[in-house]
């Protein structure tokens, strides 16, 4: 069994406490449904946001999905000029035999730019 690790992002266009949930909701669902992962597989998520989100914690939108066990952590991304803004991002971390080429990351909406490789 190893841990590996599935890279996603997704955005929002408003600061809306109820658009960051429902983004990362579907996002972690997407992750869940291409690595065809169950809840007990995830060891841990660290989501960030840019810097002009700040009306809910992603890893709320986790907790209401049912990951009571999973460890969870939210941070601000780095704010590098030119950057995407209105952007989530989430780093899971999961137990798995599978190897790291066969995870799927996932990208949406406006961040499907970031790693063109992975769509």
């Amino acid at each position: 069994m190893y841990c590996r690790g599935i890279r996603g992002a997704t955005t929002v266009e408003h600061n809306d406490r109820d658009e960051i949930l429902a983004a990362t909701s579907e996002l972690l669902h997407t992750i869940v449904e291409r690595n065809d992962l169950r809840t007990e597989d995830i060891a841990s998520a660290i989501f960030s946001v840019t810097d002009d989100l700040n009306t809910a914690f992603p890893a709320r939108a986790a907790r209401y999905m049912g990951w009571i066990d999973v460890a969870l952590m939210c941070t601000r991304e780095i704010p590098v000029p030119g950057s995407l803004g209105s952007c989530i991002r989430v780093l899971l971390h999961v137990n798995t035999e599978r190897s790291a080429a066969e995870m799927r990351h996932v990208y949406l909406k406006g961040a499907v730019n970031l790693r063109e490789r992975d769509i």
